[in-house]
């Protein structure tokens, strides 16, 4: 049942990136940045033919491979039941949408739609929902590995009172 629901999640997470890029795409591509909150938060439009930080910048064709199988995987994982621990699935399914939100860019645009730019505050690169996806999936699956899966002890079971249900 969780799994359905993850995997619904997930489509409609796909869903909002791809309208949100399609609103970048109109509002922003060839125009000046939308200032929302001053020294903080703006929308500029950039198209990153990378990955993350714009590392392997022209390797549209890699990246794709490598998010599809990462994808595939995690799909896999998900969908026999090896993910037990809702945390674990809710993190795997946010990374799958953020990965397929940003492979849909890569292999029908031959670029990833950036748009959300703290660069005000930080100097941080423009990144997008799907990116967002990804990194709060990964921050999820780290506290599920520090702090759940890394507490039970060598033979499997989990120290005091712990359960993965």
């Amino acid at each position: 049942m969780i799994i359905g629901i993850v995997l619904a999640v997930s489509a409609f997470l796909v869903a909002v990136d791809q309208l949100l890029k399609v609103w970048a795409l109109q509002t922003l591509a060839g125009g000046p940045s939308i200032l929302v909150i001053p020294g903080l938060l703006q929308f500029t439009y950039v198209e990153n033919r990378g990955a993350a930080f714009g590392i392997f910048q022209g390797r549209v064709g890699l990246l794709s491979l490598f998010t599809l199988a990462v994808i595939v995987v995690a799909l896999i994982l998900l969908i026999r039941g090896r993910l037990r621990h809702p945390l674990l699935m809710w993190s795997v399914g946010l990374i799958i949408a953020g990965g397929v939100g940003n492979l849909i860019d890569r292999v029908f645009r031959s670029f990833v739609v950036d748009y959300i730019d703290i660069s005000p505050l930080f100097s941080f690169p423009v990144f997008n929902f799907a990116d967002c996806c990804v990194v709060i999936g990964t921050a999820m699956l780290a506290v599920y590995m520090l702090l759940i899966d890394g507490r039970k002890k060598p033979n499997g079971t989990q120290a005091s009172g712990d359960s993965d249900e």
